[in-house]
């Protein structure tokens, strides 16, 4: 366990925010443009994706929030 702060944390929920932001503003600018006219259920399962589909680097995120690396790589 860590004893002294980091600067990665508050960098890294600051970036975390202001990518959420650019990924929201972006989906929500362009979406509606591309899939206005589909069936509710097609743009239902659309934007579920989208909503969920941002998570997919955050693990990753996390772990250099955390170690400094971008990935576990081998335990030592």
């Amino acid at each position: 366990m860590r004893e002294t702060p980091t600067w990665r944390i508050p960098i890294g929920i600051i970036g975390l925010f202001i990518g959420l932001i650019i990924y929201a503003v972006v989906i929500a600018r362009y979406a509606p443009g591309l899939i206005g006219s589909w069936p509710a259920l097609a743009q239902t399962l659309v934007y579920l994706f989208l909503g969920v589909v941002w998570l997919l680097p955050l693990k990753r995120f996390l772990i250099w929030m955390e170690t400094g690396k971008w990935g576990a790589g081998p335990e030592r």
